[in-house]
């Protein structure tokens, strides 16, 4: 520490004040001089804070640094309004200004730019200022906006609309895409008395009146106007086209819509596309998506959704007095969405909906060699088309009621399979080598169980047959043999083989489905009834018809499953789900004995024998009932066939599901169904 004399204090506090002094003087004259040519009102700084205004929204503080002659040319109200609707309408973000140093006096040259909904605007001008006293005051003129700008010009935006990508069908046939739709609306001018046309249309058309006077009373809305009220397919709107034409004021125009050709016939396939929701646009909007956008909402619309999406384009424009263009100042181009080509037969999708319409079925036909999926199947249905277009309330909670269930996707929930799953269990069988295709488990009549630990309880078939063989079990469709069967694999490897064929585990398909189950657990079968039950596609297995189809085509693939897919491939090169889910051996022996369950007289599928082609299938018939004492329970039935010939150069296979078969002939009652898809797709 340094000590200082007392004497000496007082001289060295003196020296620091007048430096402090000097100093504060110093900085106040910086200061006056940094005002008078850096400060507020400096020209630069005045246009800079202009266009921070911008930014800010703030068009009444952008009209407080006019000069007097600006504010007399335009008023503030005027200014704000022009200003406001401009930089607002093109969505000016970002906004920056750059002064050019060089400038003097009261005029400044700069380079403006900002982000726009057309992307980004940048142009070089001039701005000229008056000097009041010691502040600068900006000369107004619409050449500020935009340098092209004129008094009586405007600016346009201009919505450039994309396409939403359509899909097809393996031909080339559209199943979703652009369309016409039948728009239904009032002309004010027209109408004779409001209340009763709004009152008629609004009980035709399903919507509320208030809906439709709020569409009328809009701002934008003169006597001449036509406001729109619904859009309807032409189908519908021909419906009420009488009832419609005795409304004044009613006009019917024609408008682009996204349409589905196959309505009900694909409707569980293609899905539908709805006005985008708040909460996805917030998930969304850096996609390109708007408010007012169609977005996938179901099925292929919504698996597709990132590829069959478009993204609006938009030009910015200046308009002379007349109306024609002047200048362009951005363009931000269209982005169309992209067609999608699917493996499915629009054809035999059709054909196959139309046998089934009055059922509650699904069915899967595909391409056993490729795994190209040809149709999905899904009955009763809804119509895409009337959730595109505003679906009624009444009409929604309609379907909603129908106990049918048309909005069910069949196809991809699991069933109990019933006898279309004893080709499965005589595989896993073979795989064991617990099961030899021509050991003859002997005659058991028409009833059987193991012994009388089971209680009353026995298992039971319909035909009596010599030599219980694989084959005639098979073709007479045995439940007794597979349940011998089943008992003979054990609970084990039983568990472990469907494990193999993919049961527990997601299918590697477009379209999300159940996943199967030989167990409610997934893991054991817990007692021998199950496991005998299990040997016939009862007990607890439940299978995804999708799952099936993929386990078939191992009997035409040399033992491998294929995975299905439905993106269409010029050369398509199949990829398979399970290789080697049945030796080679085993896979032609089932096919061989499949072949004899429609050739054979008293084979379960011979009422599909189709002269000229060698097919090979198995049907299926499972009770659903409440316990095993049930009496009153369901059946569904069930087909699976498929070509077999292994020179075959379209080779398919078809599975199919019908509920509700008990009474109607069982699983014979689908097969008689099937036969005209079979001469369809054979007459190709």
């Amino acid at each position: 520490m340094i000590l200082i004399p007392e004497d000496q204090e007082q001289e060295v506090f003196m020296k620091k004040a007048g430096i402090f002094i000097f100093g504060a003087a110093a900085l106040g004259i910086a200061a006056y001089v940094l005002w008078n040519y850096f400060g507020t009102g400096h020209p630069g700084d005045v246009l800079s804070e202009y266009v921070s205004c911008i930014e800010k929204k703030d068009y009444e503080s952008m009209y407080r640094l006019l000069d007097k002659r600006s504010q007399k040319e335009i008023s503030k109200k005027e200014f704000i309004q022009r200003n406001q609707k401009i930089y607002q309408g093109i969505g000016a973000e970002n906004v920056e200004v750059t002064v050019d140093k060089d400038s003097e006096g009261d005029k400044v040259s700069y380079r403006m730019s900002m982000d726009t909904i057309a992307g980004r605007i940048s142009f070089d001008h001039q701005a000229h200022f008056e000097k009041v006293g010691r502040d600068y005051r900006l000369k107004w003129d619409d050449s500020l906006i935009f340098p092209d700008m004129e008094f009586t010009d405007k600016v346009r935006v201009t919505k450039l609309k994309g396409t939403r990508g359509a899909i097809y069908d393996r031909n080339g046939k559209m199943l979703a895409g652009k369309g016409k739709a039948a728009s239904v609306g009032l002309v004010p001018g027209k109408i004779k008395d409001r209340k009763a046309s709004v009152s008629g249309l609004a009980k035709l058309l399903g919507v509320k009146k208030e809906d439709i006077d709020k569409k009328l009373d809009a701002s934008w809305v003169t006597k001449d106007s036509f406001v729109p009220v619904k859009k309807m397919t032409p189908v519908q709107e021909a419906k009420i086209e009488k009832k419609l034409l005795k409304i004044s004021g009613v006009l019917v125009s024609s408008e682009d819509s996204r349409v589905y050709p196959y309505g009900k016939k694909a409707s569980h396939l293609t899905g539908y596309v709805q006005e985008i929701s708040a909460e996805e646009l917030e998930k969304k909007k850096d996609q390109g998506y708007e408010q007012g956008q169609l977005v996938g909402k179901s099925g292929l619309e919504v698996l597709y959704e990132d590829r069959l999406h478009e993204t609006d384009g938009y030009k910015i424009s200046i308009l002379n007095e007349d109306g024609r263009e002047k200048k362009v100042l951005a363009v931000k181009r269209e982005k169309n969405g992209e067609d999608i080509y699917t493996t499915i037969d629009a054809g035999l999708q059709e054909k196959i909906y139309d046998q089934y319409k009055g059922d509650k079925s699904c069915s899967v036909m595909m391409n056993p060699k490729t795994g190209e999926v040809l149709a999905l199947v899904s009955t009763p249905a809804y119509d895409s088309n009337d959730f595109v277009l505003g679906i009624p309330a009444d009409q929604w909670e309609e379907l909603n009621k129908d106990k049918a269930k048309p909005l069910y996707n069949r196809f991809r929930q699991k069933w109990a399979p019933g006898s279309s799953f004893k080709p499965v269990v005589a595989g896993m069988g073979m795989n064991t080598g617990k099961l030899k295709p021509n050991e003859d488990f002997g005659y058991s009549g028409l009833s059987w169980q193991k012994d009388s630990s089971w209680g009353s309880y026995k298992v039971t078939t319909l035909h009596t047959y010599k030599n219980a063989v694989l084959e005639n079990a098979l073709i007479y469709s045995d439940n007794i043999y597979f349940a011998k069967a089943a008992l003979k694999i054990g609970a084990r490897d039983y568990a472990a083989q469907a494990k193999h064929l993919g049961f527990g585990r997601e299918l590697p398909f477009d379209i999300k489905t159940a996943v199967s189950q030989f167990s409610n657990n997934q893991k054991s079968i817990d007692s021998e009834v199950q496991l005998a039950d299990s040997g016939y596609g009862q007990g607890q297995v439940l299978v995804n018809p999708v799952h099936l189809a993929s386990i078939y085509s191992a009997f035409v693939n040399k033992g491998s499953m294929v995975r299905p897919y439905l993106l269409y491939k010029k050369k398509p090169e199949p990829q398979y789900w399970i290789k080697d889910a049945f030796s080679e051996k085993t896979a032609e022996i089932l096919r061989k004995d499949l072949i004899q369950v429609i050739e054979h007289p008293d084979g379960t599928g011979h009422g599909a024998r189709t002269p000229g082609v060698k097919l090979a299938g198995k049907t299926g018939t499972a009770e659903i009932k409440a316990s095993k004492s049930d009496t009153s329970g369901t059946e569904l039935g069930w087909f699976g066939i498929f070509t077999a010939d292994k020179s075959e150069k379209e080779p398919w296979l078809l599975i199919t599901m019908a509920e509700d078969v008990k009474e109607r002939g069982g699983s014979g009652y689908v097969v008689k169904k099937t036969l005209p898809v079979i001469k369809a797709k054979e007459n190709e």
